[in-house]
């Protein structure tokens, strides 16, 4: 059965659950709850928005802020107070670009690829238990049913500033390696 909408052809009811449970999904990701939460957790004192330059830096190594800001679909600025919070923290440091001498790029020190591996092992095992009732192959299947969603998501976005890098990989319907670090 399709639902009508206020405004232009009517959407089956399974893309509407789909977007609801969606909408329920990324608030529950995203309260300052949660992320206080795990941070405390992890014993990691970093603001939310420091959590996805942390992970995705210790995924890829090496990047410039503007590659940061590209990838996170974020503004520069963003990125820049993020990077210089970390540094007090000291869990980045500012490297020559190899390709540039006139650039740098943020990698993570020992301290914050150890942060970053804390916030995402916290992650991880609350995912475990929230799903542990869910047998491996249907955990496996909807991993990859995640990923081929983020992947068509970001092939149809309308935002030209959200690249196929920002989900780690390419091709709807493919599995991604995992994320150093895990097996």
């Amino acid at each position: 059965m399709a639902v009508r909408q206020r405004s232009g052809p009517p959407v089956p009811a399974d893309v509407t659950d789909l977007e609801s449970a969606l909408t329920r999904i990324a608030h529950l990701m995203a309260r300052a709850k949660q992320h206080h939460s795990i941070a405390a957790e992890a014993e990691v004192p970093v603001d939310r928005a420091a959590v996805p330059i942390l992970r995705l830096l210790a995924d890829s190594g090496p990047l410039r802020t503007s590659e940061l800001a590209v990838r996170l679909a974020v503004e520069a600025p963003h990125i820049t107070r993020q990077v210089h919070r970390l540094e007090e923290l000291d869990y980045l440091e500012r490297v020559a670009d190899p390709g540039d001498r006139r650039a740098h790029r943020v990698q993570l020190t020992r301290a914050g690829l150890d942060a970053a591996d804390r916030i995402r092992t916290v992650s991880q095992r609350r995912v475990q238990h929230a799903l542990a009732h869910w047998s491996p192959q249907d955990r496996e299947q909807l991993a990859i049913l995640f990923h081929r969603m983020v992947d068509d998501f970001l092939a149809n976005a309308p935002d030209v500033g959200l690249p196929a890098v920002a989900a780690g990989h390419v091709g709807s319907g493919s599995r991604p390696a995992p994320p150093k670090g895990t097996a």
